[in-house]
């Protein structure tokens, strides 16, 4: 067998805190042992390098840089990788024991996979608490969810390496990134197959402030952008044609995007073209009906956006936010989960 690792775990670090050491660990500690830990310091100011170097286990490969963002520092140590596989982990998560042995058994039972996650229990700060990330297994509704949205968990991932350099790893142009995870999935899955482990394998730790949670408006931006070049892709028509912009737009709640009342009717065509080209048969009758329903929740949502109620709300500043919250609420009540 082999020297060489089959896969390479990256652990980016910044300022990884009190919860570093317990990340490094439950990588250490997986069933499946050969592997390797790439762990780039991303110019911490705390004693993450302290940390880091308290371990002595061989398989931690240790690099330092300056402060160069996620995305960077992951494309580095894609380039530093030996294994076939590489998994991610981030710096305050929890991978199960099992985590990275029942991946590559999946891995090398499908090799047009390339791309896969599982499912995620979530963490508050320090509290395991009873919700999770359960994103869905079947692939076709994976790709239809990729059509409007991110529906795996970036920390849970084991990627194809060679798929990975075909596609020219994460984005680092900043009108793209964050969210560096969803714009690398769209590509990846333009070119294999992708799919989830129907198993809690992951804690996933939320904190408050990060920028999953409460990103910046740019950050929405950049959604709309993505999922109007899905829709382009899976139709054949150009990311700027106006009905895509109006359904990415609205699907992420940016009407204000929109100067005049969309056409709801075209929008939905253009959805239902868009299932059209993700396979055939019976197994596209709920993505039809949901698409129809987002469609719906959508006009209903434009309909309470056209009161005047609405409007006023909308025009006083103190009073905007519960505007908008009436927009993502009546959306809300539509749209399917």
């Amino acid at each position: 067998m082999s020297d060489l690792p089959l896969v390479s775990v990256i652990l980016p670090v910044h300022n990884g805190g009190i919860y570093l050491h317990a990340a490094i660990s439950c990588i250490l500690g997986q069933a499946y042992q050969r592997l390797e830990i790439i762990i780039i310091d991303d110019g911490s100011s705390d004693d993450s390098e302290f940390t880091i170097r308290s371990f002595s286990d061989p398989r931690i490969q240790f690099f330092k840089q300056a402060n160069q963002g996620l995305a960077a520092t992951l494309n580095r140590g894609i380039t530093l990788a030996r294994g076939k596989y590489i998994a991610r982990q981030d710096q305050d998560d929890l991978s199960n024991p099992d985590r990275i042995s029942l991946q590559v058994a999946y891995m090398e039972d499908h090799p047009d996979c390339v791309l896969l996650g599982s499912w995620a229990q979530i963490m508050e700060v320090d509290r395991l608490v009873e919700r999770f990330h359960r994103h869905p297994v079947d692939e076709l509704m994976l790709r239809y969810q990729l059509l409007f949205n991110n529906p795996f968990v970036h920390s849970s991932v084991l990627l194809r390496r060679s798929a990975l350099l075909e596609v020219g790893g994460y984005t680092t142009d900043p009108e793209r990134q964050p969210p560096e995870d969803y714009e690398l999935w769209s590509r990846l899955s333009r070119i294999g197959s992708v799919a989830n482990i129907g198993e809690v394998l992951l804690t996933y730790r939320e904190i408050p402030g990060s920028m999953s949670r409460v990103g910046p408006s740019p950050f929405r931006r950049r959604l709309i952008m993505i999922c109007a070049e899905n829709i382009a892709a899976a139709t054949g028509l150009p990311s700027d044609d106006s009905y895509i912009r109006a359904i990415a737009a609205l699907t992420h709640g940016e009407a204000s995007e929109l100067a005049q009342r969309p056409d709801f009717a075209r929008m939905k065509d253009i959805l239902l073209e868009a299932i059209n080209g993700l396979g055939t048969g019976d197994a596209l009758l709920p993505l039809r009906q949901d698409a129809i329903s987002r469609v719906q929740g959508m006009q209903a949502a434009w309909m309470i956006r056209e009161t005047p109620a609405y409007r006023i709300l909308d025009q006083v500043g103190p009073l905007r936010s519960m505007a908008k919250r009436i927009w993502h609420l009546t959306r809300s009540l539509r749209t399917p989960k």
